[in-house]
């Protein structure tokens, strides 16, 4: 009975529609390309209070694929916005963006400003409060991550341009929270003396994170990752975020700051990649709850009667960030081409609009019914994003009269190749790279030679290749070859078997026991495979016999002739049409001379 009566809750019968929404939605809109975001707010508006919700009184059925607690949902909503704010941060990092430091801070600053600037401008024109349109002004300039880097291409002109200006967008974040936050109380009367007692305890708290992230996560996650545990790793993660977002939030900051904050710091660390792995699933299914809210907060009625100055509004804000976004990249000297794909693309409002515009209306800023058109602008807008996009090359196209060249990225910058494993054969691999010249990204999933590699001046990360998509998450898709050196024969198979599925191009040299496991990684589609104990045999077999008497000449024969044998093993094994080159030939002719 009990049981029934669980399933039969409101919370229960809530759980079920979302999960059942993220299981149809997530899978159905990545096989075509489309971004999840606009899913979920399309089930938000068909499930919620406005949509099927309505009915549910004459068909009482409709309560089990309806959202019928809508407040309930509320804080799981907030859960996502901190894990959203916090994937932000792990994707951002101090060294990252030193090196797009002329384009992130003076193209991105000047984009945002600009069109937040005017933008508030317009908005206090038109009678809405100061704080509020600066609330309005700096929402709606935020143009959508998760939709425009998915669209372009990163190494591509406008790519590089729509980078430099979303990740500035990114940091302001922590500006705009933080001044949104401080607000809150102010805007709830506590006067100029709460807003002082905020702004100075927030920064003193943010500063204190910083300080004491930097000494006291390393050492956490190092002791979460030898235990090989990924309940542990999630555990230490998800403590690590909750923690800074009730720290700002009890100095009357928004919780959401202590969580930026949070992946910036984490972001430092070598263990980037695993955390952003293991809280993936996470964010995307609360980050999928917060779009669902947002869907719900849409009446189709009210739509409807207000459809005229919706369309207008949505089509007001993208031309202006069109038009501002453009004029200010060719002032700074890009192709017309450019400019314009680049102004088309990031003219759609964000889904941290939908995140700003949250926490303007939770900070009393704007009205609630103020808050509802403009997420139904911004829904409306990430919906059309892709259409955009399209729309931009085409207007590209006859700007400059013929398509725009694709620039890709410098000459110089040589694809890194990734090594996986870094025990004693990765770091002579490395070594080798950069005796060379090549750049190299080596991981391991031992804590302790991440932390003496990286300590020894090596480019190493924490990471579990044989877990989920840990490679993709550290670029092996732009990798000149990804080398394995790790002395684990079934994850090493399973890794070559994976990384040859995906990218049938990819050079694989895998380091492998013996020939037989040689067979298997050629058998698992790797492009070379080296037995390690085969060539220290054979040369451990040449010093004893030479120095036990034999003649040098009969001994060099016969150790041909065993590699040979070796390669015939091999051969056969691995499925080969013609036998492997256990040496290379200048090593071979090396040999001879």
């Amino acid at each position: 009975m009990a049981g029934t009566n669980a399933l039969s809750s409101p919370v229960m019968s809530d759980a079920l529609v979302i999960l059942g929404a993220a299981g149809i939605v997530i899978p159905v809109f990545n096989r075509y390309r489309i971004t999840p975001v606009i899913g979920f707010i399309l089930v938000g508006l068909l499930v919620g209070p406005f949509g099927l919700g309505r009915l549910v009184f004459d068909h009482p059925w409709l309560s089990w694929v309806t959202i019928t607690d809508p407040d309930g949902l509320e804080i799981f909503a907030e859960f996502g916005i901190i894990l959203l704010l916090f994937s932000i941060g792990l994707e951002l990092s101090f060294a990252r963006l030193w090196a797009m430091r002329r384009f992130v801070f003076g193209l991105g600053s000047l984009e945002l400003l600009l069109i937040g600037g005017s933008m508030t401008f317009i908005f206090a024109t038109l009678g809405q409060g100061i704080s509020g349109a600066m609330a309005l002004g700096l929402a709606l300039a935020l143009s959508s991550t998760a939709l425009v880097l998915k669209i372009t291409d990163t190494s591509s002109p406008v790519g590089r341009a729509a980078l430099a200006m979303l990740l500035f967008e990114d940091i302001a974040l922590v500006p705009i929270v933080f001044l949104l936050g401080a607000l809150a109380p102010h805007a709830k009367g506590a006067g100029m003396d709460g807003l002082i007692h905020t702004l100075v305890w927030g920064t003193g708290v943010v500063i204190l994170l910083l300080i004491a992230g930097r000494y006291l996560l390393p050492p956490l996650f190092a002791q979460a990752a030898r235990t090989k545990s990924p309940e542990l790793f999630l555990s230490a993660s998800l403590l690590v975020v909750i923690l800074a977002s009730l720290a700002t939030a009890a100095t009357g900051l928004s919780p959401i700051v202590g969580a930026l904050v949070a992946g910036l710091l984490i972001a430092e660390t070598e263990y980037h990649t695993e955390v952003e792995q293991m809280t993936e699933p996470f964010k995307g299914l609360a980050l999928g709850v917060f779009l669902i809210t947002i869907g719900m907060r849409i009446d189709l009625r009210v739509v409807w009667e207000n459809l005229g100055p919706i369309l207008v509004a949505t089509v007001a804000v993208m031309v202006l960030k069109a038009i501002v976004t453009s004029l200010l990249l060719r002032l700074m000297g890009a192709r017309r081409g450019t400019a314009t794909e680049t102004g088309i693309l990031m003219a759609s409002p964000s889904e941290t609009t939908l995140i700003v515009l949250s926490a303007a209306g939770a900070a009393q800023l704007i009205q609630p019914g103020t808050a509802m058109f403009w997420q139904i602008v911004t829904a409306l807008g990430l919906t059309i994003t892709p259409a955009l996009a399209k729309m931009g090359k085409i207007m590209a196209r006859r700007v400059e009269g013929v398509e725009a060249p694709h620039q890709p990225a410098e000459a110089n910058d040589k694809p890194p190749t990734l090594i996986v494993g870094f025990g004693r054969v990765g770091h002579l691999v490395a070594d080798m790279l950069t005796r060379h010249g090549r750049p190299y990204l080596a991981v391991d999933s031992n804590s302790d030679l991440v932390t003496e590699g990286r300590r020894l001046g090596y480019t190493v990360a924490f990471a579990d290749a044989a877990r989920g998509d840990a490679l993709l998450r550290l670029g092996v898709s732009n990798a000149a070859a990804v080398i394995l050196t790790m002395d684990e024969p079934v994850s090493a198979q399973r890794i070559v078997r994976k990384l040859r599925a995906d990218f049938p191009d990819m050079p694989i040299i895998a380091r492998a026991r013996d020939t037989v496991h040689a067979g298997v990684l050629y058998r698992a589609g790797a492009t070379h495979a080296v037995p390690e104990t085969l060539e220290s045999s054979l040369q451990l077999s040449e010093a004893a016999l030479v120095e036990i008497g034999v003649a040098m000449g009969p001994v060099i024969a016969s150790i041909h002739e065993k590699r040979d044998e070796f390669r015939e093993q091999i051969m056969e094994q691995g499925g080969l049409s013609q036998k492997p080159a256990l040496k290379s030939g200048q090593l071979r002719q090396a040999e001879k001379t």
